[in-house]
């Protein structure tokens, strides 16, 4: 039988993987049925219908209606399937994990825009602006939890919703040469260490998010086509398996389609 629960989302999402990553830990991984968007071509006329005409996903269609917004369907998730719950129960630490996820929206935002950046002169900027994120979870979990490895004494909601950010910006270690560990930070590096290694989380790996992503560097995001491309590194064929690393270069000459390994000609 068709779970009633669907989300739409997009290959390698970092919102989308919070959600798996939550069903993993609950082991209801096979309750909802994933269903993946190609984000190259324009939306399909129902799905539009479902989401009220926004591109934005991922989204959840329920038996009640649809669901928008990825830490609005985590928390629906997680009191969903309320065995095993991945939040914490207590309302003081209840709180204290919504304050650390609630500075999530600033570290996104900086490392996109690091990757996407394609001005040379603003490359020291966006990399202080991406310090100063990481400075900011630093002073919170060694304010809260300083000899621990997560905010609390195991994996939860705030890892959830940070571990797929700190994998997809391994585009930051490859592109921009940004290392976390050179910067002196040992509370945030030892708990995005941990999260990185949780059996929970291994839906993506670092070569997939450096190939896919290749256009993100070069400054086009959500499928869109760099000039002189006709395909974007968000295809799914051909496979992110059967091409080529990437240049690491990304204020030269952006890659062409035969040279990202998307074309055979």
């Amino acid at each position: 039988m068709q779970s009633e629960l669907v989300v739409y989302h997009i290959p390698v999402c970092p919102f989308s993987q919070r959600l798996e990553i939550l069903l993993e830990l609950k082991g209801k991984r096979d309750a909802v049925r994933f269903s993946v968007v190609d984000i190259t071509r324009p939306r399909d006329a129902a799905l539009l219908e479902l989401s009220r005409g926004s591109t934005a996903l991922p989204i959840m269609q329920t038996a009640q209606g649809v669901l928008k917004e990825s830490l609005v369907i985590l928390r629906y998730l997680d009191e969903l399937f309320q065995d095993a719950p991945v939040a914490r129960s207590a309302p003081y630490e209840r709180a204290i994990e919504s304050m650390l996820i609630a500075m999530e929206g600033d570290f996104t935002g900086a490392g996109y825009r690091f990757v996407m950046n394609q001005d040379r002169d603003r490359r020291a900027g966006c990399r202080e602006a991406m310090i100063a994120q990481y400075r900011r979870l630093n002073d919170f979990l060694e304010w809260h939890n300083p000899a621990g490895a997560y905010l609390f004494d195991g994996f939860g909601l705030a890892e959830a919703v940070f571990t797929p950010l700190f994998m997809r910006f391994w585009f930051l270690d490859y592109y921009e040469d940004f290392d976390v560990a050179e910067l002196g930070l040992e509370r945030v590096r030892r708990w995005r260490d941990a999260c990185l290694i949780h059996p929970a989380v291994q839906q993506v790996c670092k070569e997939e998010i450096v190939k896919l992503y290749y256009d993100y560097a070069m400054g086009a995001g959500n499928g869109a086509l760099l000039p002189g491309r006709q395909v974007s590194s968000f295809a799914f064929e051909p496979r992110w398996q059967d091409r080529p690393w990437p240049s690491r270069e990304k204020y030269g000459l952006p890659a062409t389609d035969l040279e990202l390994g998307l074309s055979a000609s």
